[in-house]
């Protein structure tokens, strides 16, 4: 499949840019990448669910973030060691839900929730992407999902993304950057660091020239959320994606209501 159609596929039918992504689903009300947490974003309105994945032992595909359970869970020790079921016994630590026990999903688990008309992001964070016998496992359970047409792929390891693209022919990746303030890589997504948009206001810009979609890393958008929109960010994340969709839904109301007013 040519680039230029994945990039079109980016698309989401019946949705408006720019796209919500709740990042690690809810993390506000819920544990970051927990099934109630993902269930929590869809109910706020997402468009897009973001994961990390990382490899258990026996080769199931984890939702977490770190590279250890030490930080989210009651247990230690790395995920790459550890069998999905010894990973399941770990409970997720949180300060606003502790009267219900949640636990670390696997991504199977997470796609078998997500209803059709949402879309998923998978950031790579391991460089166990780069074996092509992972990346062909991964290929194999999207497409028994159903969800090749409805999966991106991130990373800050560009590496990552191109030996999954190997596997994956037709899946869009999109590269995460802390410094590249010129938006030039051979991917279908960008997701700079936000201050790069004020060092260069011109980045969106050049993005769209080049085919590229952006969203700004920037998981607490309110402050800058005007300004993602006014130079046309295609996407947003949220850490609390139920308080972002309203401020989002506001703001375009009213966009909405001075351009009826100016057509008057």
């Amino acid at each position: 499949m040519e680039v230029k159609n994945i990039r079109h596929r980016l698309a989401l039918p019946g949705r408006k840019k720019p796209y919500l992504i709740a990042h690690r689903g809810n993390r506000v009300l819920f544990p970051e990448n927990t099934l109630a947490a993902f269930e929590q974003a869809v109910k706020d309105g997402s468009d897009i669910l973001e994961t990390d994945l990382h490899v258990s032992s026996d080769g199931e595909f984890i939702c977490i973030h770190d590279a250890t359970v030490d930080r989210t869970t009651n247990g230690k020790g790395e995920v790459r060691t550890m069998k999905l079921r010894m990973l399941k016994k770990f409970k997720t630590l949180d300060a606003e839900s502790r009267e219900t026990i949640h636990r670390i999903p696997s991504l199977k688990e997470l796609l078998s929730i997500l209803p059709e008309n949402i879309a998923i992001t998978l950031e790579l964070k391991t460089d166990q992407f780069l074996d092509e016998s992972v990346c062909q496992r991964l290929h194999k359970l999207l497409q028994v999902q159903g969800m090749i047409e409805r999966t991106i792929t991130l990373s800050f390891n560009l590496e990552r993304l191109q030996s999954l693209r190997r596997s994956i022919p037709n899946i869009p990746i999109g590269w995460i950057t802390m410094s590249r303030f010129i938006p030039n890589l051979p991917v279908e997504l960008i997701g700079a660091f936000w201050p790069i948009f004020f060092i260069n206001p011109f980045y969106v810009r050049m993005a769209h020239k080049r085919n590229l979609l952006v969203c700004p890393l920037d998981p607490n958008p309110k402050v800058c959320l005007k300004k993602y929109l006014r130079i046309g960010c295609d996407a947003v994340l949220a850490d609390d994606p139920g308080s972002i969709r309203k401020e989002l839904d506001d703001i375009q109301k009213k966009q909405g209501k001075h351009n009826e007013s100016n057509l008057s």
